[in-house]
C-alpha cells in the first residue's frame, strides 16, 4: 500500500466483517490493525483474503492484546 486511498480501501473493506470494531492501517509502517468487537473473534484466513484480495500481500499475521487505539498511538510515536 502506499496511498491514503489504498489505506481507506481496506479500512473499508475489513471494517464491514461483523466481528470488526475498528480498523486502522498505517501506511509508513505497513501495518493494518483490526480490533474484535467484545465476545467476537476475528478470522484471519478471511482478513488475510480480503487483503489479497484487493491486490495485497500478506507478510505476517499476529494477534496482540493491544486496541486499535493503543497500537495507533504507539505506531505514531515511531514516526
Amino acid at each position: 500500500m502506499v496511498c491514503a486511498f489504498c489505506a481507506q480501501g481496506i479500512e473499508k473493506r475489513l471494517g464491514k466483517l461483523p466481528a470488526t470494531q475498528s480498523v486502522f492501517v498505517d501506511l509508513k509502517q505497513k501495518v493494518v490493525a483490526v480490533q474484535a468487537k467484545d465476545g467476537q473473534t476475528l478470522d484471519g484466513k478471511k482478513i488475510s483474503a480480503d487483503i489479497k484480495d484487493a491486490g495485497y500481500d500478506v507478510v505476517k499475521l499476529e494477534a496482540v492484546q493491544q486496541s486499535v487505539a493503543e497500537l495507533k498511538a504507539e505506531l505514531k510515536g515511531r514516526k
